[in-house]
């Protein structure tokens, strides 16, 4: 199973496409699942107060993760517009209200307490009637309504659920998210170039035939060539890991997340 294609990426710059046992290949045994403090778990620990710290850590969050809310939002049937502003009012309350008391450390994934939180939300909130005209709330998160939309046209029309659309699109962003880090890293290394002729090799298998013409463009031979892919594919493989375990609680199980997020990619 690939982690990501060029079909499941629509709407988005082509983004790594990995194979599960890549993904862990490379590790120390223990390894994975081994963070420092991640945003998600200073948000849970200062859950009870007003610290400065996870509030600032929450909107980082927010602004990251907002496009998977306005997907499940649009895939339950609400037009782009209301979608729009029910997203939008949905972040400005959470960031204002005392929700984060109800978070469950022993579970501490971002992913799912920000799917029930929504959930509660259209279910409480909006259909009692407690609603903003367009354009008369405040904006706490940048929210692109023409981005949004066109990204959401271009999701597949078969869709099993709102719940599977939230998932697989939570997953693309932290592909992507990983991807981005790794193109600026070496941007700022001073090898934009050589993550661009290289970044196609992300992209499943390849044979010897297809680094031919690499290798002649580096001047180096095929195995060189190789090892240039090697060092990208673990170095995306780590930076991958840190931005899921952002979203976990301090000690979650990253590998675990791991799977749930190939298995919302249909793997």
């Amino acid at each position: 199973m690939v982690l990501v294609s060029g079909a499941t990426c629509a709407g988005l710059e082509h983004r790594p496409c990995m194979r599960e046992s890549e993904l862990n290949s490379g590790l120390a045994p223990g390894e994975a699942g081994r963070f420092a403090t991640t945003h998600w778990s200073v948000v849970l620990l200062a859950g009870q107060n007003n610290s400065a710290q996870a509030a600032e850590a929450l909107e980082k969050l927010c602004r990251a993760y907002w496009y998977p809310l306005y997907a499940f939002v649009r895939a339950s049937g609400w037009p782009h517009e209301e979608a729009c502003d029910l997203t939008q009012e949905f972040f400005s309350r959470l960031l204002e209200k005392k929700w984060l008391a109800e978070a469950d450390p022993a579970r501490g994934r971002f992913r799912t307490f920000l799917l029930a939180a929504l959930k509660h939300f259209l279910a409480n909130e909006w259909n009692r009637g407690q609603t903003l005209k367009r354009g008369g709330g405040r904006e706490f998160i940048e929210l692109d309504a023409l981005e949004a939309e066109e990204r959401f046209a271009l999701e597949p029309v078969d869709a099993a659920s709102p719940d599977a659309l939230y998932g697989r699109r939570w997953a693309l962003t932290l592909i992507a998210r990983a991807q981005d880090r790794l193109r600026d890293e070496m941007i700022a290394a001073g090898e934009g170039e050589r993550f661009a002729a290289l970044e196609p090799t992300l992209v499943g298998e390849h044979t010897d035939e297809s680094y031919g013409g690499l290798a002649a463009c580096f001047g180096v031979g095929i195995a060189g060539v190789k090892s240039m892919v090697l060092r990208m594919r673990r170095r995306f493989r780590a930076l991958l890991r840190e931005e899921i375990a952002e979203t976990l609680g301090e000690g979650q199980d990253v590998e675990a997340e791991l799977r749930e997020l190939f298995a919302a990619l249909g793997g």
